[in-house]
C-alpha cells in the first residue's frame, strides 16, 4: 500500500522547520496557497517532538500515537491524553471491527502492525496574533454571556488543547517548560497532529448507541467512517429512541437561552426572558447544531469535551467541539439517525 506525508492544514498545527539545523525530519514540500506559511527562522525551536524520527508509515508504538493516528481516520476517543480509557478502547475496538480484527480493545501485536502513523504524531505550532486576539474571559451568568462578542477560548493553553483534540494537562506534559501565563506571539507548541488523512466518504446513516455513548457514522455499503464519544440525557425520558432525521446543519451557531431549560439554575429562574447568545467554541451548544425532526433535539458541541461520554446533557447528543466540527462536514438534510437503547 502507498502512502504520502501529510501537513496540517490552517487552523490545526504547522509542522515547522523540519531538516533545519539537522534536526534529523526529511525537508518539507513547499506550502501550498492554502497552507499557513512557516514562521522565519529567529522563532526559537524546542526539541524535535517525540516520535518525530524514522521513516513513515510505521505502526503505532504506545496508546497516544495509537488514539492519534485513529484521530486522523476520524475515530475519535473523545480528548486525547495517552490513557487507554474506556472511550479509548471503544474508539479502538470499532477500529478493529472494520479492519475486521479481533476487537479486544487492546494494542496487540496485529493492531499494531495495521495501525500506521503516515507521518509525525506530534508537530509544532507557533501561536500568532490572530490567535492570541481571540481569547477572552468568560462571564459566570448567563446575562454576561449574552452580552459578549463571542464565546470564544478564555487562556491560550485552552485554545491549543482544543485545536490539537487533547486535554489541556497533555499538552502541558508535552511542554513542561512553558509557562503559560506568559505566552506570546511566536512561542512553539508542541501538539498532536490529528489532521485527517483523507476525506472520511459519504455519510448514509447515523447510529447512536445510548447504552455504549456512542455515535457512528457509515456510507451506503456500512462501512464505518466516523466513531465519537457521545454524551445523552441524564434524565430516561429525555433519550428519544427509533429513527429520526436531520433537518438543519449550522456551523458556529448563537444560542438561545431558554429559563425553563435549566430549573437549577437560580439566575434562569430570575431571569424570566430567554436570552441570545453568541457563537464560539464556549457557547452551550459549542461550534455546531445539527437539528433533528424531535422538537429541541440535535447533535452538537460542548464548551467542557472532557465531559463527552458522559450522562450529563439535558436531551440532546453532544460531542466534543473537534467531532461536532466533522459531523458538520458529514452530516446533511435528510440524513437518516437511528437511536438505539
Amino acid at each position: 500500500m502507498n502512502f504520502r506525508r501529510r501537513n496540517l492544514r490552517t487552523g490545526l498545527a504547522l509542522l515547522l522547520g523540519v531538516g533545519l539545523g539537522g534536526l534529523g525530519w526529511a525537508k518539507p514540500p513547499l506550502p501550498k496557497p492554502n497552507d499557513t506559511p512557516a514562521p522565519s527562522l529567529s522563532v526559537r525551536l524546542p526539541a524535535p517532538p517525540p516520535g518525530s524520527e524514522g521513516d513513515f508509515p510505521r505502526p503505532v508504538t504506545s496508546w497516544l500515537e495509537a488514539q492519534i493516528a485513529l484521530a486522523r481516520e476520524g475515530i475519535s476517543c473523545g480528548s486525547i491524553d495517552g490513557v487507554p480509557g474506556a472511550q479509548s478502547v471503544a474508539a479502538l475496538q470499532a477500529w478493529q471491527e472494520r479492519e475486521t480484527l479481533p476487537s479486544a480493545g487492546t494494542l496487540d501485536k496485529d493492531t499494531r502492525e495495521n495501525l500506521l502513523l503516515t507521518s509525525p504524531p506530534l508537530v509544532w505550532y507557533v501561536l500568532t496574533a490572530e490567535d492570541l486576539a481571540r481569547l477572552q474571559p468568560l462571564s459566570p451568568t448567563w446575562l454576561g454571556k449574552s452580552e459578549q462578542t463571542a464565546l470564544d477560548y478564555e487562556t491560550a493553553l485552552e485554545f491549543v488543547a482544543e485545536r490539537s483534540h487533547a486535554t489541556p494537562s497533555l499538552i502541558q506534559r508535552l511542554n513542561p517548560q512553558l509557562d503559560w501565563t506568559q505566552v506570546h506571539v511566536g512561542t512553539v507548541v508542541t501538539v498532536p497532529a490529528v489532521a485527517l488523512n483523507a476525506p472520511l466518504g459519504h455519510a448514509a446513516l447515523v447510529h447512536i448507541s445510548l447504552s455504549r455513548h456512542t455515535l457512528e457514522v457509515t456510507t451506503d455499503d456500512g462501512r464505518l467512517i466516523a466513531h465519537f464519544p457521545v454524551s445523552i440525557a441524564r434524565m430516561a425520558e429525555k433519550r428519544p429512541e427509533g429513527e429520526l432525521k436531520v433537518t438543519v446543519v449550522i456551523a458556529d451557531p448563537n444560542y438561545t437561552f431558554d429559563p425553563e431549560v435549566f430549573p437549577e439554575s437560580a439566575e434562569a429562574r430570575q431571569l424570566g426572558r430567554k436570552l441570545i447568545l453568541p457563537p464560539g467554541p464556549n457557547n452551550p451548544v459549542g461550534v455546531a447544531w445539527i437539528g433533528l425532526n424531535l422538537p429541541g433535539y440535535g447533535i452538537h458541541g460542548t464548551p467542557q469535551p472532557e465531559f463527552v461520554g458522559r450522562t450529563e446533557s439535558h436531551g440532546c447528543f453532544r460531542l466534543a467541539n473537534w467531532d461536532a466540527r466533522t459531523m458538520v462536514d458529514l452530516a446533511w438534510v435528510g440524513l437518516r439517525v437511528v437511536v438505539d437503547p
